[in-house]
């Protein structure tokens, strides 16, 4: 075979040709010839001879002028002009005279006066984002100062802006004498660059350390529609549900906030807890201080169905009329129990602001988190469980609720009820095991923890529907309770969608058409607006419930997204009591700011 492999001797006789003509170059002796001088002469330690090569250039180059120009005098005398080389010999005396610090300016022998003030000139680059601070004039000087600076903005990432710095002039305009109003034109007509004369203040707090805070927003906001708010530039609107980072709190008035998951790292002001507390209760009495009477002619008690039902082949549990009484009759006594509240109590109740939450990473096979569904009377709470559970019976179920009566024909233990004795079931109270409960034809009826906890153990994603002033004792880190609440449309809505609505109310299946009055939407509708107030603070989600399929659709998308969301935000609250103390609490939920 004449082939040559790779690897052979061809190759490698290329390979020594090319490394003996490389050592052979003349250039590559003449280099390691250089290199042995520089080790002898670096083997005397030379010392400089002379610390003024600049003065020694210079002379030089005036002796050079006086010879003949010759070609070699011309080089010479152009070397020495050069920039670069006077530079080099600047270098040279600097390191020969070991002048390597800076020439500080010499202090002054007389004392500074004391009404002189240090300023410091800062220059920024205007983008089309604003430069991220506000200003504000100090009553008692009359100065212009920071009022706050944006974190994440162009202004705080400078480093050189802080809160209470003084400003003196913009691009060499004075400030002296003006209102802020009349800077903002200053700064719009700047180009490029916006250049500041800052006094700095006396002490600027270091923020590097500070807790990070993260809240749930428990109302809707648009900055404009604001008319108070400092600079609609720098304001964050955000709607309820969302989740924000508090990054500065100390304004009583306003707060400074990002969105998580928005991708920007500037904040901007939001409202403080204070704030929106005053404005809510300076709108309160116009609402409240004039509650309509309730009519309580017309009232029906409608009997509670102890029974569970069987539809489309599925047996499915707790589709009862909860363990309120009677839909209508618990409707209007809800209503006037709610308008008593209103007079009193409700005046003091601060409305739902921000919740402070925190980062919850779900774990591979832990167990689904619990689905609390509430709202006023005949919102359609009870359909939309119903709905869930015929779509999904191998995913989602109901807690079996105990009793104290006895078992019917066909009725199973464990299936439609847990049978107990009274003894037992009082017990139970006692011991705070019970969510919700009442009685009926002289017999507990009841949801236990322990029900809810033998669905979650099978698997399963249960649904509960009790009264939100119940939510307290399963409000904690055991249960993780997700709350929808779920709220009539506008009364003109609920007058299209509600006066033909069907309810399976009878064993037998009939579907009977019920008709609502004007009292039940009005009295529907304040009823949600109460819950709302009173405990708007622990809902997850809201849905109006206008179009009951459009409501599912939210109910049942909202649903799946919780349950494949890796991260989830969670009260901090949960984080800090046992699941004993969170079912003691009498009402009162901590944990918002």
């Amino acid at each position: 075979m004449s082939s040559v492999m790779p690897g052979s001797c061809t190759d490698r006789e290329e390979d020594y040709r090319f490394l003996h003509s490389m050592l052979m170059e003349k250039k590559l002796h003449l280099l390691f010839k250089i290199h042995e001088q520089l080790r002898q002469f670096e083997k005397r330690s030379p010392v400089p001879v002379q610390q003024h090569a600049m003065d020694l250039a210079s002379d030089l180059f005036e002796d050079l002028m006086r010879l003949s120009w010759t070609n070699e005098v011309k080089e010479l005398a152009a070397l020495f002009s050069k920039p670069h080389f006077k530079s080099l010999f600047f270098v040279h005396d600097a390191v020969a005279q070991r002048d390597f610090e800076p020439t500080l300016p010499s202090v002054p022998d007389g004392p500074l006066e004391e009404d002189e003030d240090s300023v410091k000139i800062v220059s920024l680059v205007k983008t089309k984002e604003p430069l991220g601070a506000t200003i504000k004039k100090d009553e008692s000087t009359g100065a212009i100062v920071v009022a706050r600076v944006m974190r994440g903005s162009a202004a705080e990432k400078s480093g050189l802006i802080h809160e209470g710095d003084e400003l003196k002039e913009v691009n060499g305009i004075s400030l002296e004498d003006r209102k802020p109003k009349e800077i903002l034109p200053l700064l719009a007509r700047s180009q490029g660059e916006v250049k500041f004369t800052i006094v700095p203040a006396l002490k600027q707090e270091d923020t590097s350390s500070r807790k990070k805070l993260f809240v749930r927003a428990l109302f809707d906001y648009n900055p404009d529609d604001d008319p108070t708010v400092p600079c609609k530039d720098a304001a964050v609107a955000f709607r309820w549900g969302d989740i924000l980072q508090i990054v500065d709190k100390d304004d009583d008035a306003w707060w400074q906030a990002c969105q998580v998951g928005e991708g920007s790292a500037r904040a901007g002001l939001i409202p403080s807890q204070q704030l929106h507390e005053r404005r809510v209760a300076l709108q309160r009495p116009k609402a409240l201080f004039n509650p309509r009477r309730l009519k309580s002619k017309d009232e029906r008690d409608v009997s509670e169905d102890e029974d569970y039902r069987a539809i489309s082949g599925i047996h499915i549990a707790g589709l009862r009329r909860s363990f309120r009484l009677g839909r209508r009759s618990s409707l209007v006594k809800e209503a006037a129990r709610s308008r008593r509240w209103s007079s009193g109590v409700h005046v003091s109740l601060p409305p739902p602001t921000y919740i402070e939450v925190i980062p919850y990473t779900k774990d591979t096979g832990e167990q689904h988190r619990l689905v609390v569904l509430v709202g006023p009377s005949g919102v359609g709470v009870n359909e939309l469980k119903r709905r869930l559970l015929l779509f999904d019976p191998d995913r989602y179920a109901v807690a079996v609720p105990y009793t104290t009566r006895e078992p019917k024909k066909q009725e199973k233990e464990g299936t439609d009820y847990h049978f107990v004795s009274l003894h037992k079931f009082e017990e139970d109270i006692l011991n705070y095991r019970f969510i919700e409960y009442g009685r009926y034809s002289g017999h507990y009826y009841g949801i236990s923890l322990d029900s809810v906890k033998r669905v979650k153990t099978a698997g399963k994603v249960c649904l509960l529907d009790i009264h939100p002033s119940k939510i307290k004792h399963v409000y904690s880190s055991e249960f993780k309770p997700y709350v929808v609440f779920v709220k009539p449309p506008r009364i003109e809505e609920l007058r299209l969608t509600r006066r033909r609505s069907k309810f399976i109310c009878d064993d037998e299946g009939k579907s009977p058409v019920r008709d609502f009055s004007e009292d039940d939407f009005e009295d529907m509708i304040y009823l949600a607006k109460t819950m709302e107030a009173q405990y708007g603070r622990l809902f997850d989600k809201v849905i109006v419930n206008g179009d009951i399929a459009a409501a599912f659709r939210e109910l049942k998308a909202d649903l799946r997204r919780i349950e494949e969301a890796t991260v989830q935000w969670i009260p901090t609250e949960w984080m800090c009591c046992s699941p004993t103390q969170a079912r003691k609490r009498c009402g009162h939920v901590s944990g918002w700011i």
